[in-house]
Order: structure tokens, then sequence, then C-alpha cells
């Protein structure tokens, strides 16, 4: 909390000044900048802009972001999950439709229980959510998003919608056929009477939820901090064109738009209801929760990847000319090799720092601390059963980690071996990184003990805190 409600550092404030530039030049419009919860962490948000727009400008800007921090002596990290322990980073994908006259389709106005065109709107992107929340999850699956989704940093791999208590209430009474009532606006009681009061924003700020409606936008807070947006938005403007598709087919049969209008929004919600939640995701209690629901609960990259292949799935697609049957068999097996191959990458990498510079520092250190223990004995009859307590648990979790690296280059060779697509990602999450968690265990506590002079990797204290 110190770090999150601080002030930027001088040295990161410069670099963002200058990213700034660097993106307006390219006619990005950039406008926040603060720290995030993680130490070092910053967040950045561009201005809103058409969707085919915003892809290339998402790409552009994580390339300047590294080019920028050279300039600064700074590295800057895209990856999910760089530090255990420690949050991850993501992207919150806004999302909105817009007339071409410029309405937002997805503003309620001031009086949202009486405005049919938002609520038929808001109920058909429901109705999508919930019906292909599998192609939402698989939207925005990496290997390193894996381990920031669900981790009370992140929105749960439960896909779900906030829509916050008024909206809530206002489809309650819509659905039980009740007048609404609204509660008004609400002020905010800051504790500081010199202030002015301020209303409190109704939509709240559920941080916990993967899809929350906010204001006149959905937040889609899955997306990995180094994946494109396209995936995401490629799907959320399918899935919702479909529903709107079907709302169109029911509207324009009507004789009495109106009424038909309120009946598509309570069937819809008689049926999508499940996928609506406004309470704290990261408990365990709504995970039993969903689950009753019937609400998928994908944890890994390789359990999403056969969304994109379902009958439903590629009806749609093809429905909609986005993608073919053929394109989207071709992207679930990149999809699989995707995943192999970076867990390839990482177990290899892991092998050769271990055995190259991990486990000759211990020993170096294991030898000085020995050395260390024999000197003194010759020098006095001390007690130097702090030293030798040292030396045991360096010795021996010196040897955890050979057993365990010995294991992690078995499977991580024999994961060639296991032919392609599924089997050879399923191999690979179950048991390499099985194995590269346990090759983990013992090096993070050398890490602890071993000398700081000695240890040749950076400490997360030189990684995070020394900006």
């Amino acid at each position: 909390e110190d770090h999150y409600f601080g002030t930027l550092k001088p040295k990161v404030a410069a670099y963002m000044h200058d990213l700034d530039v660097e993106l307006w030049k390219l006619g990005i419009p950039a406008k926040t900048k603060h720290n995030e919860v993680a130490p070092a962490q910053h967040e950045l948000a561009p201005v809103f802009d058409t969707t085919n727009v915003a892809v290339d400008h998402n790409q552009l800007t994580m390339e300047i972001m590294k080019k920028v921090a050279d300039k600064h002596d700074l590295v800057c990290l895209l990856h999910e999950k760089p530090f255990e322990g420690i949050n991850g980073s993501g992207k919150h994908n806004n999302w909105s439709m817009i007339t071409d006259d410029g309405v937002n389709l997805l503003d309620p106005g001031k009086t949202p229980s009486e405005n049919i065109q938002f609520l038929v709107f808001l109920m058909a992107v429901i109705k999508a959510v919930d019906e292909y929340a599998d192609l939402l999850r698989i939207s925005v699956a990496s290997a390193g998003n894996d381990h920031r989704l669900g981790a009370n940093e992140a929105p749960p791999a439960v896909v779900s919608i906030f829509l916050g208590d008024e909206l809530t209430e206002v489809l309650k009474s819509i659905e039980n056929d009740t007048y609404f009532t609204s509660h008004g606006a609400v002020q905010m009681d800051i504790g500081a009477t010199v202030l002015p009061h301020f209303v409190k924003d109704n939509t709240d700020r559920n941080r916990t939820s993967p899809f929350a409606f906010t204001g006149n936008k959905f937040e889609f807070r899955m997306v990995g901090s180094q994946d494109s947006i396209a995936q995401p938005n490629v799907v959320l403007n399918t899935i919702v064109a479909e529903a709107f598709e079907e709302a169109c087919d029911e509207l324009e049969k009507a004789e009495d738009i109106n009424e038909k209008a309120h009946d598509l929004i309570k069937k819809y919600l008689t049926e999508h209801q499940r996928i609506i939640f406004n309470g704290d995701g990261y408990s365990d209690a709504w995970v039993e929760e969903a689950e009753r629901r019937g609400l998928p609960n994908i944890r890994s990259m390789v359990d999403a990847i056969p969304a994109l292949t379902t009958d439903k799935a590629i009806a749609m697609f093809e429905k909609f000319g986005v993608f073919t049957k053929a394109e989207l068999e071709s992207r679930e097996e990149i999809q699989y090799e995707i995943y192999a191959k970076e867990i390839n990458i990482e177990a290899r990498a892991m092998i050769n720092i271990t055995n190259k510079t991990l486990i000759p520092a211990v020993i170096k250190d294991i030898t000085a601390l020995a050395q260390s223990i024999n000197a003194v004995k010759a020098a006095c009859d001390c007690d130097v059963s702090v030293q030798t307590e040292l030396l045991q648990e360096s010795s021996a979790l010196l040897s955890d980690a050979k057993v365990a690296l010995a294991k992690l280059e078995e499977v991580t060779d024999k994961g060639l071996t296991m032919g392609d697509g599924a089997a050879r990602a399923a191999y690979y999450r179950d048991e390499v990184t099985t194995a590269m968690a346990e090759l983990r265990a013992p090096i993070d506590k050398l890490e602890i003990i071993v000398d700081k002079k000695v240890w040749p990797m950076p400490s997360y204290g030189d990684l995070i805190f020394e900006v």
C-alpha cells in the first residue's frame, strides 16, 4: 500500500513522461500513469479508440515501452507473472459499442430502468458471455497468464459478469414484474468536512470480476499483459453479434416492440442470470457456487484450447465469416504447440541456470562455510553450532536440488517424444511444470541463506526495489 498509494519515483516519472511523448508521436493517445500494487509495477492507459486501431496501438505501445525503458537503464517486463508471491500484470480491455452517429449502446442514461434500448443490448451481451464463456477464456489463455488468473491479484478463471447494485435491482424488478424504485445517488462520506461530498459510482470497482460493467462500457480484465488484444475483441464482437442477431429476429416480427423487448429482457435474464455475480471472485465459496451454477472453471490454457473447435464455436465463426473450421483447427494446433514450446524453453533455461550458475555458487558457499568452521575450531574452543547448522541445511538443500534437477532433465527430454498437440501440451503442464516447481522449492530456500556476494542471480530486492 505504501507503494500503490505513493507518488511515482523520479526515475519512473521521467520514463513515463518520455513514453507519453514517444506514443503521441505515433498518434497513440495515452494519459494515465500511476503506481500499481507490486513494487516497480506501474500502469499506463490509452484513450479509447475503434477496435482495429486500438489493437494496432496496443502492439506499438508494448514495443515503445521496452525501447524507452532501455534509454532509461530500465527493463520493461510484460510477462504476466515474472515473480512468485508478487502481483502479476495484465490488461483491462474496455469494450463498448457505438453507432455510426455516436450513440453509445451501453450508456444507461439517468434512468436505466426506463431505457429499453440499453437493457436489450445489455442482456444480449450477458447472454453472449454466458453462452461463450469458454471462448472468452481461451482468448486470454497463455502459459504466463495461467499463473496469474485466480491468484488473488487478477480475475479468477471462472468467467462472470459484475453489474453493480442498481442494474442488478433493475433486472430483478423486470424478472419479477415489480416496480423498480431507485435508491437515488449515494453521497460518499470521505471523513473530511472541508472537502465537498461527491456521488458514489453505483457500478463500484469490483476488481475481482473478470467482466465488469463500469458505467457505460464493460471492462474485460482477464487479458494478459503481453497478449495481443485482438483475440479477446474478435471473440467479444462475434459472440455479441450472434446474440444481437437472435434478438433482432425476435423484435423485428413483434407487433408491439416495447412489450416484446420487455419479454425478451425477462427471457434472457431467466436463462442467463447464472453468469451475474457481484461478490468476491477470490473466495472459495464463489468457486463452489460457480460449480453449482454450472459455470466452467478452466484453470489452464491446455484445458481452454478445445473451446476453439466445438461445433457451436465453428458454426458461429463460420456464420459471420470470421474463421473457417480449418482456420480454427489450425489455431487449436498452434496454441497447443505454443504452450509446449514455452514450457520447454522455461524448463531448459531452468536446467541451464541451475547447472551452470546456482549449484556452483552453493558449492562455493558451502566450501567457504566448512573452511570457516575448521578455522574457528583450530583457533579456539568456540561454539560453531550456528555455522554447522547452516552447513548442514545448505548441503541438504543442495542434495534436494540435485535430485529435483535430475528429474526435471528427465521429464523435459521425455517431452520431446510425447507426440504433438494436446497430448504433448498436457504432458508439459502435468509433468514438466510440476518438476520445475519441485526444483524451485530448494533453490528458493538456498537463495535466502547463501551469501549475497556469492549468489549469482539478482535478488527480489535488487530487481524490484532499486529503481
